[in-house]
C-alpha cells in the first residue's frame, strides 16, 4: 500500500511554490540514484503556475535539466499547437524557457486517431521505461468531479484490462482523451496530485475520506503500489478536511 501525505497550503501561489520545490527535490534524488528522472506532467492552471516557477531562478539552476525525461499523463485529441494542448502549454511555460531539447520530450500525438495515438504511446512507454513503465515522478491534478489525468467518472470500467495508455471516450465532452491508466500511475515511485479552489472541496473530501467509489471519483484509483502519494491542496479545496494549513 502506498504511503500518503496531504499538505494544505494557504493559497494557489503557495501551492505552486510547494509543488515546484517538491518537483526539484524528487528530480534531484532520482538523478542521484539513477542518473536520470522520468517525469509525467499534467495540464491545468496549477501545473502552469508550477512550470513558471521551475523555469525561473533560483529553481531553474537547482537541477540538471539535461537528465530529465518528460512524458505526459494525458492529452487532448488536438494538434500540438492547439490552445487546448497540454504539450503546448508545457512547451511554452517550461520546455522553451529552459531550452529542453525535443529528444528529452515524449509527447502524446493528439493529432493522430485516438486509438493509434494511445497504442503508440503505450509502446513508447514500455520501450523507454520498461514493463511496466516506472516513472520517478508523476504530477496530476484533480477536477471538481474527482477526475484525474483523463480518468473521468463513469469511464473507469473500460480501463480494467488496459495496459499503460488508452484512448478514453469522455461522454461529458463527447470526445476522446488519451490518458495513462491506473496501472502505470500506480507503478510510479512518487505521485503528486494538486488541487486548488473551493469548487473542489466536495470531491477532495470524498476522494480522501469517503467510501471507495472510484467509478464516481476516479482519483481514488491512484495509490502507488510501492511508491509514495503526495497531495498538495490549497485551503479552499481542503475546507472539509479539518487539517492544519502549512
Amino acid at each position: 500500500m502506498s504511503a500518503r501525505s496531504v499538505t494544505v497550503l494557504p493559497d494557489p501561489d503557495a501551492l505552486a511554490d510547494r509543488a515546484a520545490d517538491h518537483f526539484i527535490e524528487l528530480a534531484v534524488a532520482a538523478i542521484a540514484a539513477r542518473d536520470s528522472a522520468a517525469v509525467a506532467l499534467a495540464g491545468g492552471s496549477t501545473p502552469r503556475a508550477m512550470n513558471a516557477r521551475l523555469a525561473a531562478p533560483p529553481r531553474r539552476d537547482q537541477l540538471d535539466w539535461t537528465k530529465v525525461r518528460f512524458f505526459f499523463g494525458d492529452e487532448r485529441c488536438v494538434p500540438p499547437d492547439h490552445a487546448d494542448s497540454n504539450y503546448r502549454m508545457t512547451r511554452e511555460t517550461l520546455f522553451a524557457p529552459l531550452g529542453i531539447p525535443d529528444s528529452n520530450v515524449a509527447r502524446i500525438r493528439g493529432e493522430d486517431a485516438p486509438q493509434a495515438a494511445a497504442s503508440a504511446y503505450d509502446a513508447l512507454l514500455e520501450s523507454a521505461l520498461g514493463a511496466p513503465p516506472i516513472f520517478d515522478i508523476v504530477y496530476l491534478g484533480m477536477g471538481p468531479d474527482g477526475h484525474t489525468a483523463s480518468l473521468f467518472p463513469g469511464t473507469i470500467a473500460t480501463l480494467a484490462s488496459r495496459r499503460y495508455a488508452v484512448a478514453n471516450f469522455v461522454p461529458k465532452f463527447n470526445s476522446f482523451r488519451i490518458t495513462l491508466t491506473p496501472q502505470v500511475l500506480n507503478a510510479a515511485r512518487h505521485v503528486t496530485i494538486t488541487a486548488a479552489g473551493a469548487e473542489k472541496a466536495d470531491a477532495l473530501a470524498a476522494v480522501l475520506n469517503g467510501p471507495r467509489d472510484p467509478d464516481r471519483y476516479p482519483a481514488q484509483l491512484v495509490a502507488p503500489a510501492n511508491g509514495e502519494l503526495h497531495w498538495f491542496v490549497d485551503a479552499a479545496a481542503a475546507a472539509q478536511l479539518n487539517l492544519p494549513v502549512s
